[in-house]
This record gives C-alpha cells, sequence and structure tokens, in this order.
C-alpha cells in the first residue's frame, strides 16, 4: 500500500510527455533550389512532417524564390527550433542572401516558433547576411536561443557590431519580457572580427553571462580585443570550452587571459593555440591553472614560440588534472634537450600518455648552431640524384629559380610535378594546360589542389624570367578558368586556398610549411587577378589580406606592390 503522497507524485509523472525532437534532413543532397518549383521535394516534406522540430539544409543551395516556398512551409511547424542551415548558400550572391533570410526568418517569427540553435556556418554572405538575420535576432522568437553559430560567414568588423547590436537588443527585450536571453553556445571563427568587431561583441557576451562554450578562433584580434574578452569572459563562470585559436595575444595577452581563468572552474577545453603567448603568457597561465580547473580535459597551447621555462611550467601545473585527456605543446621553441625535459615532466606526473607529439618543434635559441637552414640539405643520402636534366626536389622551400634555357626534350606535367624547375616549365611545351590537367586527372575540379598545382609552378619563375611568367600564367589561366566554371563557391574556396598556400592565414593543414620566397605566386596572382573569370569578391578577399603586415609579404615587397597596385586599380 502506498502513501497518498507517492501515488500523487506517481500519477503527475504519468501526466507528464517530453516534446519528440524529429529533424528533417536534406543534408548533401547537393539541390539548387533557384525558382519555387525547383523546391517542391523540399515543400512537400516540410509540409507533410507532423513534428518538425530541427531542419538540415547543409550542403544545398538555397535562392530567394525557393526560400520564399520554404519558408511558407516552415510556417505550418510552431514547434520548430533548431535551424541547421551551415553551407545552405554556395554560389549565391550577396544580394539574394539576406532576401533569403529575411523571408525564413519572417516565417519563424510568424509560426510563433522558440529557436534553440540557429547555425548559418560556412555561408559567404559577409556583414549583408547579418542585415537579413536583424529582425528574427531581435524578435522573441530568439528569447530561447541556447546556440548561435556564424562560423566562416567573412563577417568583418561592420558585421560583427552588427551582430552585438542584435544580441544586446535581444537581451534587453527578454529580460523586460521576463524570459532572459540565455545563449550557451557561441561560434564566430574566420569571421575577420579584429578588435573592434570583438569588442563589441564582448559587450554582448558580458550581459548575457550564460555563456559555456565561446569559439573564436582565427579573428585577427590582438591585445585591445583580447583585453575586451577577458572582462566578458570573467561574466561568464559557467564557460566550459574556450577557443580563441590563431589570435595574436602576445605576452601581455596571455597575462590579461590569466587573471580571469580563477573564475573559470567548469573549463574542459581550452585551446590558445597558434596565439603567440609566448613563455611569459605560457607561465603566467600555469600559475593560474594550477589549483583548479579539475574537469580541464585539453589544454592546447601550440605554436606559441614557448621556450623551455614555460612549457616545464605548463606541464607541472597540470599534475592534479585527472580529467586531462591531451596537452598539446607542439610546433614551440624547446629545443631537442626542452623536448626531453617536457617528456620527463609528464612522466613524472604519469601523464606522458597526455602529452601530443612534439614533432613540429621549432627549436630554441641554443640549438641555432646546429639547425639547418631553411632550403638547406640536411642529409644527401634521403635526396634523389641530380640528372643531366636538372631535376630538384618537389619541395618549394629546395626548388630552383630563374632563367633557364629551354631543352628540346618535351617532359609531362605528371614529370614537372614530381620535380619543379624552370626549364622543365618550359619543356611542358605548348600543350602545357592540357598536360597539366591530366596529371591532376579527377582532381582537376579540386579549387585546394588546382591553387597547390598553381604555386608549385609559379614557385619556380621569378620576375626576371618572361619566357617562364607566360608558362606559368597560362597554367593558371587554363586550371582556373575551368574551377571557376564548374565549382559552386569557388569565389570564395579558391582566394582562401591562395592564402593559405602563401603562408597568410591557417591551413586545416598545421604540418604545412608555406615557402620562404612568395614572390613568384605573387607575380602569377597578379596575372591572374586581372582576367575576367577572376570574380570581384574573390579580389576583395585577396586585398584585404595582401594589404595587411606580414612577414611573408615584407619579403616580396616589389612583387607585393605591384599586385596591390592592380587590385586597387579595380
Amino acid at each position: 500500500m502506498t502513501s497518498p503522497a507517492i501515488d500523487d507524485v506517481t500519477e503527475r509523472l504519468a501526466q507528464t510527455k517530453v516534446a519528440p525532437q524529429h529533424e528533417l534532413s536534406f543534408k548533401g543532397k547537393g539541390w539548387k533550389l533557384n525558382k519555387a518549383e525547383d523546391a517542391k521535394e523540399l515543400v512537400e516534406a516540410i509540409e507533410n512532417c507532423g513534428h518538425m522540430t530541427a531542419l538540415r539544409m547543409e550542403g544545398n543551395t538555397l535562392g530567394v524564390e525557393a526560400a520564399e516556398v520554404m519558408a511558407k512551409a516552415l510556417q505550418k511547424h510552431p514547434e520548430f527550433e533548431r535551424a541547421l542551415w551551415s553551407d545552405m548558400f554556395t554560389g549565391r550572391l550577396k544580394t539574394e542572401i539576406p532576401a533569403a533570410l529575411k523571408h525564413l526568418g519572417a516565417a519563424i517569427m510568424s509560426a510563433g516558433c522558440h529557436l534553440v540553435e540557429l547555425d548559418l556556418s560556412d555561408n559567404a554572405f559577409g556583414p549583408r547576411g547579418i542585415v537579413g538575420l536583424v529582425d528574427i535576432l531581435k524578435s522573441p522568437s530568439c528569447y530561447s536561443l541556447q546556440e548561435l553559430k556564424l562560423n566562416n560567414n567573412g563577417l568583418g568588423i561592420g558585421g560583427g557590431k552588427m551582430l552585438a547590436e542584435c544580441l544586446l537588443e535581444c537581451h534587453k527585450s527578454s529580460v523586460a519580457a521576463g524570459k532572459p536571453l540565455a545563449l550557451k553556445v557561441f561560434v564566430s571563427g574566420r569571421n575577420r572580427l579584429e578588435n573592434e568587431g570583438a569588442t563589441a561583441l564582448a559587450a554582448a557576451f558580458k550581459a548575457i553571462g550564460t555563456l559555456e562554450e565561446l569559439a573564436m578562433p582565427q579573428n585577427g584580434i590582438n591585445l585591445p580585443g583580447i583585453t575586451a574578452l577577458v572582462e566578458a569572459i570573467a561574466a561568464n563562470p559557467r564557460l566550459r570550452v574556450l577557443n580563441l585559436n590563431d589570435n595574436t595575444f602576445t605576452e601581455a595577452g596571455g597575462r590579461e587571459m590569466s587573471k580571469v581563468l580563477p573564475k573559470l572552474q567548469e573549463l574542459e577545453v581550452i585551446n590558445f593555440g597558434d596565439c603567440l603567448i609566448r613563455t611569459g603568457g605560457a607561465k603566467a597561465l600555469a600559475v593560474a591553472l594550477k589549483a583548479g580547473q579539475k574537469k580541464l580535459k585539453e589544454l592546447i597551447l601550440s605554436g606559441n614560440e614557448i621556450q623551455q621555462a614555460g612549457a616545464i611550467a605548463v606541464t607541472e601545473c597540470i599534475a592534479n588534472k585527472e580529467n586531462l585527456t591531451v596537452l598539446d605543446l607542439n610546433a614551440n621553441q624547446l629545443g631537442e634537450g626542452g623536448v626531453e625535459l617536457v617528456q620527463d615532466s609528464m612522466e613524472a606526473v604519469g601523464k606522458l600518455e597526455l602529452l601530443a607529439s612534439l614533432s613540429d618543434d621549432e627549436g630554441s635559441d641554443d640549438d641555432e648552431e646546429d639547425d639547418v637552414e631553411e632550403g638547406e640539405v640536411e642529409d644527401d643520402e634521403d635526396q634523389p640524384e641530380e640528372d643531366e636534366e636538372g631535376d630538384v626536389s618537389a619541395d618549394p622551400h629546395l626548388q630552383v629559380s630563374g632563367t633557364a634555357i629551354t631543352p628540346s626534350k618535351q617532359v609531362s606535367g605528371k614529370d614537372f610535378l614530381a620535380f619543379p624547375s624552370p626549364g622543365k616549365l618550359q619543356q611542358l611545351g605548348p600543350n602545357r594546360v592540357q598536360s597539366m590537367k591530366e596529371a591532376l586527372g579527377p582532381e582537376v575540379s579540386d579549387p585546394e589542389k588546382v591553387i597547390e598545382t598553381v604555386m608549385r609552378v609559379s614557385l619556380v619563375v621569378d620576375e626576371n624570367d618572361d619566357k617562364g611568367q607566360k608558362c606559368a600564367c597560362d597554367i593558371a589561366d587554363g586550371l582556373l578558368q575551368d574551377v571557376f566554371q564548374v565549382v559552386e563557391g569557388a569565389d570564395s574556396q579558391v582566394p582562401n586556398a591562395f592564402l593559405v598556400f602563401l603562408g597568410l592565414l591557417k591551413g586545416e593543414d598545421k604540418k604545412y610549411r608555406a615557402p620562404s620566397n612568395i614572390s613568384g605566386p605573387l607575380l602569377i596572382l597578379n596575372h591572374v587577378v586581372q582576367q575576367a573569370y577572376f570574380p570581384r569578391s574573390a579580389r576583395d578577399t585577396l586585398s584585404f589580406f595582401l594589404s595587411k603586415p606580414h612577414p611573408q609579404l615584407e619579403k616580396a615587397s616589389t612583387a607585393r606592390h605591384k599586385i596591390l597596385q592592380t587590385l586597387y586599380a579595380f
């Protein structure tokens, strides 16, 4: 026999219903939805779905008319809460996307939806895209928003400021309505937010105060922006994931960040890789982390110019982190002795297996005399023997540039790519474009592989080699023209790939080393940007990055000056 109290609880539990979750997914369909009739299958699926809480559209491309009919179907689903719309506008004009977003946003508001997640990552809509989101972001439909993902959208400073204003207004009106915005996840990497955009968003984060995951990698943020973010982070004590990878903290920024870490005892992931915090910053972070952060799982400090003392301090600070799964100190300046000391220190605290590879260590000042200079051959036995045609290594650091006498023997694109040289470039003959396409095979429509090939060709060219430049330009035109014609989204993929291979942007492959001299590639790129097939948006992207200070560009000042003159003329 049960008590009345227990019976009452049992009855209430029986009456409680958990709302079913149903995701309708069209991921990777590759649909090009331009007109209303193109979206017929999509619309019917949405209308016939009895209970749709999430709609995934990744890997399709949506025009304004198609968005309008999709929006009408969406209006029938007040239960809708997750808009998973990354990579949904490939190849669309920046003027189209805001209109499409306005249609979709209006439908969500009209249906009385309460969004939980909005993901528009990998849509290159720039600041104009935010214009299409202003209404929905400020509306009651976003009072419930928990996850906002705007990664790789090219927002820029203006877009960042506009987004921050929307979030602040949404928070203010939601508080007034008694339903405070409680955003948990904010992701906005590769958006060129810089200090002004980051500072504006920091004000919004500070007001909201509920963040659990903050990811803003590769945004060109340095000390002023980092300082503003530190203040905002202090107001978000529930942070579990903090990813500011590839922004320029410097040692001063590392020290600023160390001041707020003691307030963040829920942290599980810290990613400050490629932030130039250096030894002093690493020591400050180690002191801040030593006593607490018992939930920490990942600590990433790779590529920071940290020397032995800073690295040892870091290894000591994680001794009490029982949940740790990885410590990444790769690509710092430890030197051979420092690598051994770090490994010994990790072994001493019983966590050697958690230490990421140190194979890309950049050595310390003490190792300079022993290091092989860039471009030198360390072990002749590992290098291919020179033949009578003067083949060289495929490594761009080892390639030979200069004017060459054209031998009579013709080579294939495959032969050239195996061991590029100025002579072989001219030996490709009049069918060089076709020969290079054959060498690429099915990868001829892969923007990244095409740009890699154009780079390898241009690295054997210099400003005094007119014939070599002519050959390289022919190949670049032949390959790139096809890419822009057949590949959706090439207008953003091509300039981004160029910037990565030039060493001006970080790519996915952390082991990639940019060539020491990019004069040749800039000379060929100067020709490429003048061609009718090269889109204006791609020129704008290149102009933005090539006009910024960078050691790579300083070493190729003459070629850089020429291409900037060309770009500014458009």
